[in-house]
């Protein structure tokens, strides 16, 4: 199912970070709130997922990056990659599941961001490409923005 909630309020449902939420799941143990899309519950239903956790990551847990392979790792070098894809796969079920067709995530982050994300090399240098959920949900049919976009008024 996409468009409006099974439950018939009519607000299409939407996928978000949790930490865009104000739950405390990132990898510092801390937030990211975004006003801009919390004021999207006006029109939309919101549904919180953090990947990182679903997929069986801690809270806080070590700063990772996405390598230019496309493996996901932690700055002392642990490979978390299949955490990810747990974490990926279990986002895209849940948007699948409440007939979602955008998701807005974490901007710049190695499992939501979209368009950019950091390097993997753990210098803070942005460069193109998707996190594991963006791709993932993206793959799925799923439109895919961050809360930057959010913040310019691309989904009202």
């Amino acid at each position: 199912m996409t468009g409006p909630d099974a439950r018939g309020d009519g607000r299409p449902p939407v996928v978000v970070s949790a930490c865009l939420l104000g739950a405390c799941c990132n990898h510092r143990g801390g937030a990211s709130p975004s006003a801009a899309v919390a004021a999207l519950a006006a029109d939309h239903r919101l549904i919180p997922v953090c990947p990182e956790v679903a997929g069986g990551l801690a809270t806080p847990r070590p700063e990772a990056e996405r390598q230019p392979d496309g493996k996901v790792s932690t700055a002392g070098g642990c490979d978390v990659t299949k955490a990810y894809e747990r974490g990926a796969a279990h986002a895209v079920a849940v948007a699948q599941a409440a007939g979602a067709a955008t998701a807005v995530l974490k901007a710049r982050s190695p499992s939501c961001g979209s368009g950019r994300i950091y390097d993997g090399t753990f210098t803070r240098t942005l460069t193109s490409g998707d996190g594991v959920t963006a791709a993932a949900l993206s793959a799925a049919g799923v439109r895919v923005l961050d809360e930057d976009a959010v913040a310019a008024g691309l989904l009202r």
